[in-house]
């Protein structure tokens, strides 16, 4: 499958086409814009950039669902993914007004780091375009380990973070919430891997899933060398869940006793071992 990211003919067969990737049914679509004024929680950026509509890693608690159009995509989250192949034809437009020191923040309501973006190579197109043409202040938010894949590009940037996040542990709470998510310790090696790479970085726990041994995982958080740490609380009672694994994560979250009292704990051990902590929307402030 060969998706041309600089073709502006129109193709309804390849328009309309859909794929299977993994659960995941891909659609391609032409999107209307790339870049979105930064608003609300992100409004301290210029810019917010999703090469990709949907999610194929699907958390449960991904707040980004309950923007999605209908509700069958908010009960089907991480089983559809659309990629907006139109993107780089978008962001080639501005060079006409260079995004030059713009803070812009990749991606806020979808990963840049989808699986099929090791086919399509999508987001790294848009890194390339961003380095040649625009020179922003990025942030790259990811729970991928395929991040690691473009190092050689996010390393030239003068000015780019780069958040990894990793929100518990253990691998039962992950695979109750994040069923269809990398593992916490290949994200883990991946994000020591950027950050030996010379490049800033950030590991968000956000939100806090429950603990297996808050002691152990700060001493791993620290040895991936990363200095910089945000963490926000999850409610359960407040929370909302998506998809079919409702109950499993509610069962994870009984099992292992998690609440309000039991995450201060293990964010008091993180500020004191942990280099710099920020909590909730300070910890995503623009670098």
């Amino acid at each position: 499958m060969v998706l041309n990211l600089f073709s502006d003919l129109e193709d309804e067969q390849h328009k309309n086409r859909k794929d299977k990737i993994g659960q995941s049914s891909i659609q391609y679509i032409k999107s209307a814009s790339i870049l979105t004024e930064a608003k609300g929680f992100m409004q301290a950026y210029d810019y917010t950039l999703n090469p990709y509509s949907g999610c194929s890693f699907g958390c449960n608690y991904c707040y980004a669902a309950f923007f999605a159009r209908s509700s069958d995509e908010r009960e089907n989250w991480g089983n559809w993914l659309k990629v907006k192949e139109n993107a780089l034809q978008l962001l080639m437009k501005w060079r006409k007004k260079p995004l030059i020191d713009k803070t812009i923040y990749i991606s806020s309501v979808t990963d840049p780091y989808q699986p099929i973006e090791k086919e399509l190579e999508l987001t790294r197109n848009i890194l390339k375009e961003l380095l040649d043409f625009h020179k922003p202040r990025l942030v790259i938010q990811t729970r991928s380990p395929h991040i690691t894949r473009d190092i050689d590009l996010i390393k030239q940037f003068d000015v780019v973070q780069v958040n990894m996040t990793v929100t518990t542990d253990s691998e039962d709470v992950r695979k109750a919430f994040e069923p269809l998510c990398p593992s916490n310790k290949s994200r883990l090696k991946a994000i020591k891997e950027v950050t030996e790479a010379g490049i800033q970085t950030c590991i968000t726990m956000t939100p806090l899933l429950p603990i297996q041994d808050a002691k152990k995982f700060t001493q791993e958080l620290l040895d991936t060398g990363v200095k910089k740490f945000i963490v926000q609380p999850f409610h359960p009672e407040k929370g909302k869940f998506v998809a079919s694994t409702r109950e499993i994560a509610l069962e994870q979250m009984k099992k292992m006793n998690w609440n309000n009292d039991k995450y201060l704990a293990v964010v008091e051990i993180f500020r004191k071992e942990l280099p710099w902590l920020g909590e909730g929307k300070q910890g995503f402030a623009p670098i």
